[in-house]
């Protein structure tokens, strides 16, 4: 212990950064913070977990379209605790979202957004974007079949934005399509200009907790009244205040604790996220799908009604950002207590249970085709021969069985055709197989007029037993 007292004295006097470091980690906080207040300190920990195994993955993965793939595959299945870096990373990745979504639940809630706090609440809706984008480019890096239609996907949306949505969609994909420079583009958002912009945001924020203190916990009737606001907290630090370190950041240390071992345990036990199918743009039949935290995203378009995608993907996100950047200056002062903003509540319930419901959603995508949907079994078409069972060849060959479920099986994006023959006559279904209809596409030009006559033949089979 002398050793290293005299090594840590050596240290600090050529370097100073011990005197500069003991006031922040001893800087007085309020009485009674108590474990509400760990998620912060868990983002933190979460993204140094997100530096540290980046860059042992950096040094293995190949950004280069022809390679990265194969660069993917050879850590999780060959590279010495490769699978192990990648669950880390993907779950480290998933923790730092959770926590930084709580955080900004328990901030809201204890209304510690209001005066003089307004910055740190602004740089944390920074943060929120930066890591969700953050997710986004790094799912991207896994080019794989679902990552490329996702950079697709994500670059049609971007094409919607008014007046500037080609010139965005091209600033996404790099060009005028998906190329070996998308994959390069992707790689420096994630690996340089996402981190180091989450590196700074976090730096100022925690700046701002020094200079501003931690907000006390909130007692009902305490109005934050601005005017007076400093003063009161200055002499609540003077009488009550206590030092970060030790009687603050044990919890911290322990909350800290936990999150790492969880990581690693679902990293040991779970692993990383399936490497998909190789990249192949040609194949339409894809179901590109996110990450866990933006499957609510997914399914609020997927259902949204015909022609509105693009005014919610345009306005939506805007609408949140203008909102949640309006919140501080909108209510700067008053009641911080949750008992007496009943408003709050309902407001954190409705997001959540509305978030849950999507997720869930998200999660089962019935509105999406069913590739592994297999033909109808015998018992199913009733019959092993003529132009019904013909028909029903035809519906599993030309892949309407993707789509559609008779007797339960097959996909649920369109209508369930199982007792379609009591509801369409022989015309209707001509009109509509041969012309296709939303989200249907027209098999006039691929069908002859005897295969066409032998799906409708299957489809009038289709009735209620009698």
């Amino acid at each position: 212990m002398k050793f290293v007292k005299m090594a840590l004295d050596w240290f600090n006097d050529r370097t100073g950064l011990i005197d500069m470091l003991d006031p922040m980690v001893k800087h007085p906080v309020p009485p009674d913070t108590g474990w509400m207040y760990v998620f912060g300190s868990a983002v933190l920990i979460s993204f140094v977990l997100q530096i540290i195994t980046g860059i042992f993955l950096a040094t293995m993965y190949v950004p280069s379209s022809s390679e990265a793939y194969q660069s993917l595959e050879f850590i999780t299945n060959s590279a010495t605790l490769g699978s192990f870096l990648r669950g880390m990373h993907y779950w480290g990745a998933s923790a730092m979202i959770l926590f930084l979504g709580v955080h900004m639940i328990r901030v809201f809630l204890t209304g510690s957004y209001k005066f003089p706090r307004e910055m740190s609440w602004l740089s944390g809706v920074v943060l929120l974007f930066l890591t969700v984008g953050m997710g986004f480019t790094g799912q991207t890096l896994r080019w794989d079949q679902n990552a490329i239609w996702s950079i697709i996907v994500g670059a049609e949306q971007a094409g919607r934005v008014p007046f500037i949505g080609q010139w965005v969609a091209r600033l996404v994909l790099a060009g005028g399509t998906l190329s070996s420079v998308t994959l390069s583009r992707f790689f420096v958002l994630h690996v340089f200009v996402l981190s180091g912009l989450i590196i700074a945001t976090l730096s100022f924020h925690l700046y701002l907790v020094l200079r501003n203190g931690i907000s006390e916990p909130p007692v009902p009737g305490r109005r934050v009244k601005i005017p007076e606001y400093r003063d009161f907290y200055k002499r609540l630090l003077e009488k009550r205040g206590v030092p970060f370190w030790p009687h603050a950041a044990w919890r911290d240390a322990v909350f800290g604790f936990v999150v790492l071992a969880g990581i690693m345990l679902l990293a040991w036990l779970v692993g990383p996220p399936v490497i998909g199918k190789p990249p192949n743009p040609t194949i339409i039949q894809a179901e590109p799908r996110p990450d866990w935290y933006l499957l609510w995203y997914f399914a609020v378009l997927a259902l949204l009604p015909h022609g509105a995608e693009k005014w919610v993907i345009v306005f939506g996100p805007l609408v949140v950002i203008v909102v949640l950047l309006l919140l501080p200056f909108v209510f700067p002062g008053g009641e911080r207590n949750a008992r007496r903003r009943p408003w709050a509540v309902a407001i954190v319930l409705t997001i959540v249970v509305s978030v849950a419901v999507l997720w869930r959603a998200g999660i089962t995508a019935h509105w999406s085709p069913d590739f592994n949907a297999e033909a109808l079994p015998k018992e199913v078409i009733g019959v092993t021969s003529g132009p019904v069972y013909l028909g029903s060849q035809l519906f599993a060959n030309k892949g309407c069985i993707y789509c559609h479920a008779i007797a339960g099986r097959g996909g649920h994006r369109g209508p369930d055709l199982t007792t379609v023959g009591d509801r369409l006559t022989e015309q209707q279904m001509i009109i509509r197989v041969t012309n296709g209809g939303y989200n249907m596409p027209g098999f006039g030009s691929i069908l002859s007029s005897t295969e066409l006559k032998q799906v409708v033949a299957f489809l009038q089979s289709r009735q209620a037993p009698e």
